[in-house]
């Protein structure tokens, strides 16, 4: 995490809690959601990595749906627990296109929102999945 932030400027990965308990390093590691703060960097070779950065289309600079749902259903509320949130549920949804509640919240089971705006996250989530 340390190099995505500091050396790579990539800042929407939150340094939560530094012990892979909170979800805010979330990125997506071959398309998995990965907790950053508890890898080496070396794991990550040749491995392709998103963060909230890489999730709006490069050309257009439009958001992926996720963020726009985000947005429309008020999925944040201080907005630290965001980035992994999206990261999360962008590897759920990529496995399961019509998720369930269920399975959302287990998805989102490892990232902690300290404002308590699960159910809007969940909201956001599955109408992301319906907008797709």
């Amino acid at each position: 995490m340390q190099v995505l932030r500091a050396k790579l400027g990539l800042t929407g990965t939150k340094n939560g809690c530094d012990k892979g308990e909170c979800g805010a390093c979330t990125v997506l590691l071959d398309g998995k959601a990965a907790l950053s703060c508890s890898m080496l960097t070396i794991e990550a070779e040749g491995k392709k990595i998103i963060t909230i950065e890489g999730l709006a289309d490069p050309i257009t600079g439009k958001l992926h749906p996720l963020q726009e749902a985000f947005i429309k259903y008020d999925g944040t509320q201080c907005g630290y627990c965001a980035p992994g949130m999206i990261l999360a549920a962008k590897a759920l949804l990529d496995k399961v296109p019509s998720p369930t509640v269920a399975d959302v919240k287990e998805a989102l089971a490892g990232n902690l929102c300290r404002c308590g705006a699960y159910p809007k996250i969940i909201t956001s989530v599955l109408e992301a999945a319906r907008m797709r």
